[in-house]
């Protein structure tokens, strides 16, 4: 082995970095501003059904900010992050509750927010592995730097996965109760919102008694937010 391949491999090492970092704040850059009509978990989905030997169609429609419901909104929010206007991208008191929950000998539950599942929607895959974390950690951190909370928010509910196939906030009102995302109502954001922990296993439309228990809790916690008032706390 010739004796300068540490050299060649650091150098190596680092130009690969610096693309990495450069390509990804790029990425963001551009997202930032243009729609985004698809997403690495929608290419995953595609992918994983044709070599089931199956031929699955992707429904996403773009919305921008003006024709996503407010009910909607604030739904997500209440369901998945009540502390999105304020966090910077990692919810620090719920990672602590669940480190203390898994200490004690419990299930180590999911603390993400709502920019790292865009983060991870986005740009990586569904499987869990540290290597994801750290990438959707790096994203996440890009996200928060990079984008007003109003575009992670439009983001997230454009490209979130709400049943098989069905992606983004349009599809998904469509989808379940045949009415586009501008005209959600309360009782239907609720019951979309409620579904995102599991959306290929849980229905909106056909709610289990979880799902309609759990739909009613995000309703009373939009309530305590304020209702669509909240919204103000993201500009």
């Amino acid at each position: 082995m010739p004796s300068g391949w540490p050299r060649t491999f650091l150098r190596y090492s680092l130009i690969a970095i610096a693309a990495f970092v450069g390509l990804s704040v790029f990425f963001v850059l551009v997202f930032r501003f243009v729609p985004v009509f698809g997403s690495m978990v929608m290419a995953e989905r595609k992918v994983s059904s044709w070599f089931q030997g199956e031929n699955l169609t992707i429904e996403q429609q773009w919305e921008p900010w003006s024709r996503l419901s407010d009910n909607a909104k604030v739904a997500v929010m209440a369901g998945e992050d009540q502390r999105f206007p304020d966090h910077w991208g990692f919810d620090v008191a719920q990672i602590k509750r669940s480190l203390a929950n898994w200490s004690d000998g419990g299930d180590l539950r999911g603390a993400s927010t709502l920019t790292q599942q865009t983060a991870r929607n986005l740009f990586l895959w569904t499987g869990r592995s540290w290597i994801r974390k750290g990438l959707e950690a790096w994203f996440t951190l890009l996200l928060e730097a990079l984008w007003p909370k109003q575009r992670i928010l439009e983001v997230y509910l454009n490209i979130a996965e709400w049943d098989t196939g069905v992606f983004g906030l349009e599809a998904a009102a469509q989808h379940y109760f045949g009415t586009s995302a501008a005209n959600l109502s309360v009782s239907q954001a609720s019951r979309l919102a409620a579904i995102l922990p599991n959306p290929r296993g849980w229905s909106a439309s056909q709610p289990s008694a979880y799902v309609q228990q759990r739909a009613a809790w995000i309703q009373r916690q939009m309530r305590n937010l304020g209702g669509t008032a909240f919204l103000r706390r993201l500009e």
